[in-house]
Formats: structure tokens, C-alpha cells, sequence
């Protein structure tokens, strides 16, 4: 593998697409430790030495997805998440929606135009977040256990919250630009590739928090043993993510003129995992729902302490299993918008292509919805238990650990990892070279 890194910084062209992206990464993890105007830098860092003691609270997702910057309140604060947010509402609205999905259907245009829809609805919801954001800072309830949670931003005027929301919008159009930027002339997916390295920058600090809270060894023992079952976790999503089901497809030969087309034989390809890391996503953000709204709530009413108790620390059996159940309900929700049998039935059909043993048409839609169902199940279910790793790592060492390894964060991780070295590879081919991975 390293000598496959040798050959792409001698290739030309790579090595300047490298050299943007890595460029790209410099400039966002710098923006991701600059302060807004408006905020006490010196009680920020107080309240987050103390969260680093325990969990994050409702805001360890976004904080997660934005590589720590979020609890920082930086002007790359929101980070990716109001573009993922967006994303993933367009992508939903256009099964709903006539209008979006007949802009779908036309090719590079449509395309264009629902990304340009995306980028609006992007800094409509940074608005609303990064308002979110600061009402949250001003009351103190950013930092659970705090004593100066509500000295984080001093100034409370309508002035100084107007400039943060206008900071923390124009970091998140900054981020959205720099992951286009490296889509258009760097390597990969640019929104995965800034999402990936968010991720990624939480892992050190994580790591080190496990090894100064250990007891045996000084704490080596505990930091090798989450090494080690990292290592395992990591094959393991590898192993999931890479899985697939190949229907086989045959072509029937056709005369046109003088030419015979047709007649090849190809595969449908359906993963395990279908569904990506979408639906936990959706439980995590639904969850958080009825925890944010207790929090925000005055008073002491019986919902209020009930909510409490059972979805705000995130490791009563109650929220294990609502997440649970969410996640897996999700998984087929989403594989359901996302893959339509009858679709591929009738282009099948429109282009003479059949599955031997099953006849075109309506068997043929049946056949690949009876065949999704049974390998959404495993694939639902790994994703459940795979988001549940960090829970039971918590309910498992103690409260005080925070276990880097699983949940959203793991997914992330290999699945952009494993698609850019495939671009990678897939350059380093085409100029005649050995691949990246041999």
C-alpha cells in the first residue's frame, strides 16, 4: 500500500487532486478553531474540560459531525450536519413530490437543480440550527453541570446574537463550498471526505480519555483492550459493508440491421446494508427530539422527569430499545423510498433483460422485493447493534468512558474510507498501474 502512495504522488494530475484535498482539510480544520465574536473563549474551555468527563449530552451527534467544533461554538460550529440534513429531506421529498421527482428523471439538468434546491434549504436550516445554537449557549443549557454554562456568551444583546447566527450560517456555506471544491477537483466525495475527517479528529482526544480514566496498567490496559476490539470492529463493518446479494440477469440478443446486440449476462447488486448509515440518523435525531424539548421545558411535571430519566442519559433499557427498534424500522423505510422493484422490473423488461427462473414483469418485481426483505433484516439488525456499541461501552466501563469506536462514527469512517480508495484505485488503473489495495 505504500508503495501504491509512491505511485500516486508520481502521477501528475493525482498528485495535484491529493495536494487540493489535503489543502481543503487544512483550511476546514483550521475554521474549526476559530471562535465567534460574541463568546467568553476562556468559559467555553472550562465547560468543555468538564464535559470531557463525562458524555456530550443531547449534542454529542452534531458535535461529532462537525469534528468537536460545535461545543467549541466556532465559526465552523454547524459543520456538514445542515447539508447532510438537507440532503437527505430532498432526497425523501422527491418521492413525495412530482415536481422533484420529474427533475430527477432528467438526467444532469434535474440533478443540478435539485442540488441548487439542497444549498438553499442548507442555509435555511444553519439559520434555524445556528439560532438553536445560541439561544442554548445564552441559558447555559449547552454544558450539563457547568458553574459557568451561562457566562459563555456575556453580551446577550439582540445585536450580538444577530452577528453569531451570520458567523455560524456563513461557516456552514463555507463548508458546503469546500466540499464541492474537493468534489470538482480533488479526490472523492467532498461532503463525505469533510464529514470523514470530522469524525476522525475526535479520535485522539477519545482514545486518551480512555487511557487517563483507566486503572489497571495506568490505564494501557484499557486503551490497548479498545484498540483491539476497534481493530475487530472495524473487519467487521468492512466485512457487512462490502457484502451483496447478486441476482443474475441475462439479456436477450436483438437484431438491429445487421448488428446482434444483446445477449450478456450481468448482476443486480444488492447490499446487506442498503440503507447506509441513513437510518441512524433518523433515530438519533428523533430521539432527541423529546429530550430537547424536557430540556428547554420549565417546571417539574411527571413527563418532564419521566423523559428524563429515561432519554436524556442514553443508557436506560428504555432508550436502547426505542433506539433500537427505530433504527431497524427506518432501515426498511428507507430501503423501501430508495429502491423500487417495479422500476427496475420495467426497465429490465423495456430492454429484454430477465432473471433466469423468473419471468419479466410483475414475478420479477416480486422476486426482488421478497429478495430485499430477507437481506434488509441482517442488514437492519447490524446496523442496530453496531449503533449500540457506544451505549454498552458506556454502560460497560462507566459513565465517564467515551468509547470512539462504533455508532455513527465507525460506519462513516470505512464506508468513505472504502469508497475514495476505490477512486484511488480506480485512477491508479487507468495509467496502467497496480491498484492501491493489491
Amino acid at each position: 500500500m505504500l508503495t501504491a502512495f509512491a505511485r500516486a504522488f508520481k502521477t501528475p494530475d493525482l498528485r495535484k487532486k491529493l495536494l487540493f484535498t489535503l489543502g481543503i482539510i487544512v483550511v476546514y480544520r483550521v475554521g474549526t478553531h476559530i471562535p465567534i465574536p460574541g463568546v467568553d473563549y476562556r468559559n467555553v474551555q472550562t465547560c468543555i474540560d468538564a464535559a470531557s468527563q463525562g458524555n456530550q449530552g443531547l449534542f454529542g451527534l452534531v458535535n461529532m459531525f462537525s469534528g468537536g467544533a460545535l461545543l467549541q461554538i466556532t465559526v465552523f460550529a454547524l459543520g456538514i450536519m445542515p447539508y447532510i440534513t438537507a440532503s437527505i429531506i430532498l432526497q425523501l421529498l422527491t418521492v413525495v413530490i412530482p415536481r422533484l421527482e420529474a427533475l430527477k428523471k432528467e438526467g444532469q439538468a434535474g440533478t443540478a437543480k435539485i442540488t441548487q434546491y439542497t444549498r438553499y434549504l442548507t442555509v435555511a436550516l444553519a439559520i434555524l440550527q445556528g439560532t438553536g445554537l445560541v439561544a442554548t449557549a445564552r441559558s447555559g443549557a449547552l454544558f450539563q453541570n457547568c458553574p459557568v454554562a451561562s457566562q459563555i456568551v456575556p453580551d446577550q444583546s439582540i445585536f450580538t446574537t444577530i452577528t453569531m447566527v451570520i458567523c455560524m450560517t456563513a461557516g456552514t456555506a463555507v463548508v458546503m463550498w469546500l466540499g464541492e471544491l474537493i468534489t470538482d477537483r480533488g479526490i472523492g466525495n467532498g461532503m463525505s471526505i469533510l464529514m470523514f475527517i470530522s469524525i476522525a479528529a475526535t479520535f485522539p482526544s477519545a482514545l486518551w480519555a480512555i487511557k487517563q480514566q483507566g486503572d489497571l496498567a495506568d490505564g494501557w490496559i484499557e486503551f490497548g483492550t479498545v484498540i483491539i476490539v476497534g481493530l475487530v470492529m472495524v473487519a467487521l463493518v468492512v466485512f457487512v459493508e462490502q457484502a451483496q446479494r447478486r441476482i443474475p440477469v441475462q439479456y436477450a440478443k436483438r437484431m438491429i440491421g445487421r448488428r446482434s446486440y444483446g445477449g450478456t449476462s450481468t448482476y443486480i447488486p444488492l447490499k446487506v446494508n442498503q440503507a447506509g448509515i441513513i437510518p441512524v440518523i433518523f433515530a438519533s435525531s428523533l430521539l432527541y427530539i423529546p429530550a430537547l424539548i424536557a430540556q428547554f421545558s420549565s417546571g417539574t411535571s411527571g413527563w418532564k422527569t419521566w423523559i428524563e430519566k429515561h432519554f436524556v442519559t442514553g443508557t436506560h433499557p428504555y432508550y436502547i430499545a426505542t433506539y433500537f427498534v427505530l433504527i431497524v424500522f427506518f432501515a426498511f423505510f428507507y430501503v423501501a423510498i430508495s429502491f423500487n422493484p417495479e422500476e427496475v422490473a420495467d426497465n429490465m423488461k423495456k430492454y429484454g433483460g430477465f432473471i433466469p427462473g423468473i419471468r419479466a414483469g410483475r414475478p420479477t418485481a416480486e422476486y426482488l422485493s421478497y429478495v430485499l426483505n430477507r437481506i434488509t433484516w441482517p442488514g437492519s439488525l447490524y446496523l442496530g447493534l453496531i449503533a449500540l456499541v457506544p451505549t454498552m461501552a458506556l454502560v460497560g466501563f462507566g459513565a465517564n468512558q467515551n468509547f470512539p469506536f462504533g455508532g455513527t462514527s465507525i460506519l462513516i469512517i470505512v464506508g468513505v474510507g472504502l469508497e475514495t480508495v476505490k477512486q484511488i484505485e480506480s485512477q491508479l488503473q487507468q495509467r496502467n498501474y497496480e491498484g492501491f489495495l493489491r
